[in-house]
């Protein structure tokens, strides 16, 4: 599967839902349906994919997040040392550089403020998509299970019945 062309874990999940909207019910077996094994294997396949590209999107936002916190602290390194070679270069007139030294203050501050502002709003950004993957991952991961677990239970009680005969 190439990335414009993927489909993510809900999209199949409701693929499983539909498939099992169309099943053919069986008689007298309390809701119990038969669906087409090749399709609902397919259809795990595609889900078994699709997981890993949800969790390497997951790590390419984290990577981000690292990426943004180096661009902060390279602008506010280099921020810093604008400042100081202000600061340098107006050494020899004392009421310049009492003016250079407030202003560099001021920006060191200000770089610093807005650095571990950036750190908190990008963890605040990261562990909120962590947590709905999380999440989106448990569930489907429950809903794989119990449709997992309906198909035993479809495939014993189809076996019973053939059984019978």
């Amino acid at each position: 599967m190439n990335e414009e062309n993927t489909v993510n874990s809900e999209d199949l999940i409701d693929e499983m839902y539909a498939l099992l909207e169309k099943a053919w019910s069986l008689p007298l077996s309390h809701g119990r349906t038969v669906v087409d094994g090749d399709e609902v294997r397919q259809i795990l396949d595609e889900l078994r994919e699709s997981l890993p590209q949800e969790v390497r999107k997951a790590r390419a936002i984290v990577a981000d997040r690292a990426k943004i916190l180096a661009d902060a602290k390279k602008e506010a390194d280099g921020i810093i040392r604008v400042a100081e070679e202000r600061s340098k270069v107006l050494m020899n007139q004392e009421t310049i550089l009492r003016q250079a030294q407030k202003q560099a203050n001021e920006l060191i501050a200000t770089t610093q403020k807005q650095t571990r502002d950036m750190r908190r709003a990008s963890s605040e950004y990261v562990d909120d998509l962590m947590r709905r993957a999380d999440e989106s991952l448990s569930s489907n991961l429950t809903e794989l299970r119990n449709t997992r677990q309906s198909l035993k239970a479809a495939a014993s009680h189809a076996g019973k019945t053939h059984g019978k005969k």
